[in-house]
C-alpha cells in the first residue's frame, strides 16, 4: 500500500466518526465518471422507491424513457424504461456510501415501502456497516457506512494484515508521497 495516499478532498464521503454529517444532496451538473443504468418496467414505481426509500432525488427525466437520480456527488443512477426486468436479483451489486447515522433510516424507509427488501445491517471485517436492498426492479443495492477507526479492533488488525495502516502509526502507508 506504499504507493497510495489519503485523498479525501476528492470525495463527497466524509471521514468516518461518531457524529459525522452526511453531505447535502448534490444538484450540480458534471461529467459523470461512473454511473449505474438500471432497466425498469415501471419508471414511476422505481423512482418512488429510490427517492422515498433510498434517499435519491430526481435530477431530471425524459418522460416514459429515463429518470436520472442522484444523492451525493458521483452517486448517479439512470432508471431506463424496459419491457421486462429480471425475476430475481443478480449476485452482482452496486454500492453507495452513506454515513452511520443514515443506516437505520434507510432500513426503515425501505421496509415501509417493501417489507422484505432489506437485509442487515451487518458489520464487515473491513470496518463498515452495510445494508443490502433489493429494489422493485430487482437491483441489488448496498449502502455502506464507514465506522470510526479503532486501532485496537479486529477490523484494524484485518486491514493492517493487508498493508493498510493509519498515517499516525508512522509507517506512512497512507501518506502522500513526494
Amino acid at each position: 500500500m506504499s504507493d497510495y495516499y489519503e485523498a479525501f478532498e476528492m470525495s463527497p464521503v466524509p471521514p468516518p466518526g461518531p457524529d459525522v454529517v452526511a453531505p447535502d444532496l448534490f444538484r450540480g451538473i458534471y461529467g459523470m465518471p461512473a454511473f449505474v443504468t438500471i432497466p425498469t418496467s415501471d419508471l414511476a414505481a422505481s423512482t418512488d422507491f429510490w427517492v422515498r426509500g433510498l434517499g435519491f432525488f430526481e435530477l431530471f427525466g425524459i418522460p416514459g424513457t429515463l429518470v436520472h437520480l442522484r444523492r451525493w456527488a458521483f452517486q448517479d443512477v439512470l432508471l431506463v424504461a424496459a419491457t421486462d426486468t429480471p425475476e430475481q436479483a443478480p449476485a452482482m451489486s452496486v454500492s453507495f456510501s452513506c454515513v452511520l447515522g443514515q443506516v437505520d433510516s434507510v432500513v426503515e424507509s425501505c421496509r415501509a415501502l417493501r417489507p422484505d427488501s432489506v437485509d442487515g445491517p451487518r458489520d464487515t471485517p473491513w470496518n463498515t456497516r452495510d445494508i443490502e436492498v433489493i429494489t422493485p426492479e430487482n437491483a441489488r443495492v448496498v449502502f455502506t457506512a464507514a465506522k470510526a477507526f479503532d486501532p485496537d479492533s479486529e477490523e484494524a488488525r484485518n486491514l493492517a494484515a493487508i498493508g493498510i495502516t493509519p498515517p499516525e502509526t508512522g509507517r506512512g502507508d497512507n501518506e502522500k508521497r513526494a
